[in-house]
C-alpha cells in the first residue's frame, strides 16, 4: 500500500471532506461494534456465571490496553502510515471481536479484551489526529463537534442493537466484527488522503501529557465522570427511589444532552483563540450541576432538565479539548499529543469508577455527586490558577 502524500498536517485552509468522511464513518463504525459489545459480553459472562468482581476486572483490561496502545501508536503510524496502520487496527479488532465467540476458557477473554481495546485505541487516536489535521484552524470546533456529534449516536446504537439481537448465538458476534470490518472501506477509499508522519516527534511520548495540560487533564476528567458516573449512575438513581426504567430514562437524557451540545459547543470554540477558559467554565458548569443532583431527587423532570444540560457539559471536555489539542500543534508533534490524549482518557476511565465507587461506600448515595463534584471542581481550580499565571506572564 503507497505511502499517503498530503503535505503538511495543520496547513488546510478548507474543510477536507474526503478525510473527513473517511475518518468520522470508520470511527463511528468501531462506536456501534463496542456499543454493542460491553453489554453483550457483560451478559454472557453473567449467564456463565462468573462473578461480578471477575466481569469487573476483565473489563478494566480495557483502561491497560488504553494505555499500552497510546505510546505506540504514533511510532507505527510513522513507520507504516496512519491508513495502513488503522487498516491492520481494523482487522485485529474484528477478528479479536469475533474470537469472543469461540473462548470458552474465561482467561482467554483477557487477552482478547486487551487486543480488541488496544486495536480500537489505535483507530481512536489516529482518526482523531486525522480529523484535527485534515480541518482548518476557523472550523476545527465544527468539524470535531461532528466528529463527536455522529459517534455518541454510534455508541448509542450499540445498545439499542444488542436489545434487539440479544445476546445467544453467533449472530450478535457476527454484527460486532462485520461493523468493525466496515470502517475499513472508508480508510481504504481514502487512503492516500491520510496525512504523513515524515518525523518522528521530537518529545518523549510522557511529555506531551504536560506539553498542553489544558486538554489532557480535561479529557481525564472526562474519562473519569464518563466511566464512574454511566456505571454507577443507575446505582444512586435506584437508592434515592427512582424506579430502574426511570433510571434508564435519566442516563438516556444524559446521553441526548451529549449529542446535541457538541456542534454548538464546537462553534462556540471557533469564534475563541483560547479555549482554556471555555474549558474552565464547563467545569465549573460540571461542578453546580454535581452539587445539585442531591437536592433534585424527589423531582424526576427537574433532574432529566439538568442531566440534559450537564451531559453536554460534560461531553464538551473532551470535544472542547480536542480542538484545544489542535489548535496547539501540527503534525507529528500533534500526533504524539492526540495519543497522550487518549492515554489520559483511558487513565480517567480507570480511576473514576474507582474513586467514584469508593465516596458512595464511605459517604453514603450522595458520595456520587460529591466525587464528581471533586473532579470537577479540581479541574476548574486548576485550570482557573494556571491562565491567571498566565495572563499575569502576559
Amino acid at each position: 500500500m503507497s505511502q499517503p502524500r498530503t503535505g503538511t498536517p495543520g496547513d488546510v485552509e478548507e474543510i477536507h471532506w474526503p478525510s473527513l468522511v473517511a475518518a468520522i464513518s470508520s470511527i463511528s463504525a468501531v462506536g456501534i461494534a463496542i456499543g454493542l459489545g460491553l453489554p453483550l459480553l457483560s451478559i454472557i459472562l453473567e449467564k456463565r456465571g462468573i462473578s461480578s468482581t471477575l466481569i469487573g476486572l476483565n473489563t478494566a483490561m480495557a483502561g491497560v490496553a488504553a494505555m499500552a496502545a497510546a505510546p505506540i501508536t504514533t511510532k507505527l503510524a510513522h513507520k507504516y502510515g496512519v491508513a495502513p496502520t488503522m487498516i491492520w487496527a481494523v482487522l485485529i479488532s474484528a477478528l479479536s471481536a469475533l474470537g469472543f465467540y469461540y473462548a470458552q476458557d474465561f482467561w482467554m477473554w483477557f487477552p482478547l479484551r486487551f487486543a480488541f481495546h488496544g486495536a480500537t485505541t489505535t483507530l481512536f487516536i489516529l482518526s482523531e489526529f486525522w480529523i484535527n489535521a485534515a480541518s482548518p484552524p476557523s472550523k476545527r470546533g465544527f468539524v470535531l463537534g461532528i466528529y463527536a456529534t455522529v459517534l455518541s449516536l454510534g455508541f448509542a446504537a450499540g445498545p439499542l442493537l444488542f436489545s434487539i439481537l440479544g445476546s445467544d448465538g453467533i449472530f450478535p458476534f457476527l454484527i460486532g466484527a462485520g461493523a468493525i470490518l466496515l470502517a475499513a472501506i472508508p480508510i481504504y477509499i481514502a487512503r492516500d488522503e491520510s496525512p504523513v508522519l515524515e518525523e518522528k516527534p521530537e518529545l518523549h511520548f510522557m511529555r506531551y501529557v504536560f506539553l498542553v495540560p489544558t486538554a489532557t487533564a480535561a479529557v481525564f476528567i472526562f474519562g473519569a465522570v464518563e466511566a464512574g458516573g454511566l456505571s454507577l449512575f443507575p446505582i444512586f438513581a435506584v437508592r434515592a427511589h427512582f424506579t430502574e426504567s426511570q433510571a434508564a430514562l435519566l442516563l438516556t437524557m444524559m446521553g441526548v444532552g451529549n449529542v446535541i451540545f457538541q456542534i454548538p459547543l464546537g462553534l462556540l470554540s471557533d469564534r475563541i483563540a483560547d479555549k482554556r477558559p471555555l474549558l474552565a467554565g464547563m467545569a465549573l458548569m460540571g461542578f453546580i450541576g454535581s452539587m445539585m443532583l442531591p437536592l433534585l431527587l424527589d423531582n424526576w423532570l427537574l433532574m432529566a432538565g439538568l442531566l440534559l444540560f450537564w451531559g453536554g457539559c460534560v461531553s464538551g471536555l473532551y470535544t472542547v479539548g480536542l480542538s484545544h489539542l489542535g489548535s496547539r500543534l501540527t503534525g507529528s508533534d500533534l500526533a504524539a499529543a492526540n495519543a497522550a490524549f487518549v492515554f489520559c482518557y483511558a487513565m480517567g476511565t480507570v480511576a473514576g469508577p474507582q474513586a467514584i465507587g469508593a465516596a458512595i461506600d464511605v459517604a453514603g448515595n450522595n458520595g456520587f455527586a460529591w466525587a464528581i463534584a471533586a473532579f470537577f471542581g479540581l479541574y476548574a481550580l486548576l485550570s482557573g490558577i494556571r491562565l491567571m499565571f498566565i495572563r499575569k506572564r502576559a
